[in-house]
């Protein structure tokens, strides 16, 4: 069955906040280009006639206390800049050095760790995990006993595992060791990693296979995992602001973001991921730059400071379907071949897309649980620096029908066990989701609406023979969904 929901996220109200501050100063031209990026952000859909985004009008509008980028041209960060707070209670502002929450990007990351290892002949990604794995073994089930679970498997999400993904831990809770989460046993807060399909049969992101990776890795390599994480890959290239140790370095604290959720900050500043390999780096936009470019010199032959040019093509050579890879998913727009990798853990949400070619990207790294100002911020980028037919919003008009039309569309609608909610305030139509923030209404005809937070959907009020709403048709690519009014 097809889920569907608006990707509506909590916001929370903070206090006003600056811009970039105690940022390095570039050349006039690419001063410009920042400039350029600040006053350009723009959504999946433009309304007629209106005029592009502000970098500070959408903070503010999304209460992103603080947020880094960082762009690469012709494989170098030419620039990065921090914005915003870092801790509002603190006062510490944002700047090129703050480390954030890498979240799932983290599996970008580690999937050189598992490279490296084949790469040097000591695993094959074709082989069953099982034959290296030493102090834990995934069990054997009906989905596994013909075909064995191997690590291209685990890296590109094909290995018909569950657990999505992971909750994260207090930094005044007690911890669970590696074999605690793969096995559900307390103190984990997760459920065991079991087979739920045969593997090499569908995707099915599991946040849970990548923890078996960090396992095997410490099987193989004889070491811990941070420790193996920082020598083989994180200081080989460069990335001296990164670290995958949980919990982070005491050292580290002042140069910490910390997370903002729905009701703000998250308790303790943010939360401590033990899973490490799906979720546990601390770095910063430009570090993860680094991660990038040797990327993408390395399928060209100009690098293999960690993998071999042939071991980065099957990086980045999708398993199954289409889009995933190794640690990373495949997009093509424009005819141009992208990758990228997001995250969202606790109060932190987290974006890169790189070209396969030609050495350019952008990564965006927020303290914040809204989501949203991420693709505004990447268009701008792809805008400014004209990355070929990336960024092509629809453009809409709007119409604004009678304010007593709007008020039969105001009330709750149901979906599964989901609850849509619509209010009328200041002539405006707003909808939020479950307990999340409203978000305004645009109508395209007087029935028939889009709304920023929900790319490529729009919705339809229904109604009977009696002219009253009975419920809202939801169009989301090929999918058709109802929700019924209470």
């Amino acid at each position: 069955m097809v889920r569907y929901r608006f990707p509506f996220i909590l916001l929370v109200l903070f206090s006003s906040h600056g811009l970039a501050q105690s940022n390095r100063i570039y050349s006039k031209d690419i001063e410009q280009k920042i400039r350029d990026v600040e006053v350009s952000l723009g959504g999946w859909v433009r309304i007629q006639d209106s005029s592009l985004w502000t970098l500070r009008d959408r903070m503010e509008y999304y209460h992103i206390p603080g947020l880094s980028i960082a762009v690469i041209k012709d494989y170098e960060v030419e620039w990065a800049r921090g914005y915003g707070m870092a801790d509002s209670f603190d006062g510490r502002k944002v700047t090129t050095t703050t480390r954030f929450q890498a979240a799932s990007i983290s599996k970008s990351v580690n999937a050189l760790g598992i490279l490296r290892l084949a790469t040097e002949k000591q695993i094959d990604l074709h082989k069953d995990i099982n034959d290296y794995l030493r102090t834990w073994k995934l069990p054997s089930d009906s989905f596994t006993a013909k075909q064995k679970v191997t690590l291209a498997n685990l890296l590109s999400h094909t290995a018909g595992l569950g657990v999505h993904g992971f909750m994260g831990y207090n930094r005044r809770d007690s911890l669970p060791s590696d074999n605690d989460i793969l096995d559900g046993r307390r103190p984990s807060n997760s459920p065991a990693v079991r087979s739920v399909l045969s593997p090499g049969v569908k995707y099915q992101y599991s946040g849970g296979g990548i923890v078996i990776t960090k396992k095997l890795i410490t099987d193989v390599a004889g070491m811990a995992y941070d420790k193996y994480m920082n020598d083989f890959v994180l200081q080989p290239l460069g990335m001296s602001h990164s670290s995958f140790s949980q919990p982070p370095p005491e050292n580290w604290l002042s140069e910490l973001a910390t997370g903002y959720n729905t009701t703000g900050p998250v308790p303790g500043k943010f939360n401590i991921y033990p899973e490490q390999a799906p979720d546990g780096l601390w770095t910063t936009p430009e570090d993860l730059g680094r991660f990038i470019i040797e990327i993408q010199k390395s399928l060209i032959g100009k690098s293999n400071r960690i993998l071999s040019k042939e071991m980065t093509d099957t990086m980045l050579s999708p398993v199954i379907d289409k889009s995933s890879a190794l640690g990373i998913f495949i997009e093509t727009r424009g005819g141009i071949r992208y990758f990228r990798h997001g995250g969202s853990n606790n109060g932190f949400k987290c974006e890169y897309i790189a070209s396969v070619e030609n050495g350019y990207g952008v990564i965006v790294m927020t303290n914040s649980d809204e989501y949203s100002i991420i693709p505004e911020i990447i268009n701008s980028v792809a805008s400014v620096y004209q990355w070929k037919d990336f960024y092509k919003p629809v453009i809409k008009k709007v119409v604004h029908p009678d304010t007593n039309l709007l008020k039969t569309y105001v009330g709750e609608y149901s979906l599964e066990n989901i609850t849509l909610r619509f209010k009328l305030q200041d002539g405006h139509l707003y909808i939020n989701q479950q307990a999340s923030p409203y978000s305004r209404v645009y109508f395209e005809t007087d029935d028939t609406f889009f709304i920023y937070p929900a790319p490529g959907s729009t919705v339809t009020f229904v109604r009977n023979e009696q002219a009253k709403v009975t419920h809202l048709l939801i169009r989301s690519g090929n999918n058709e969904m109802k929700a019924l009014k209470k």
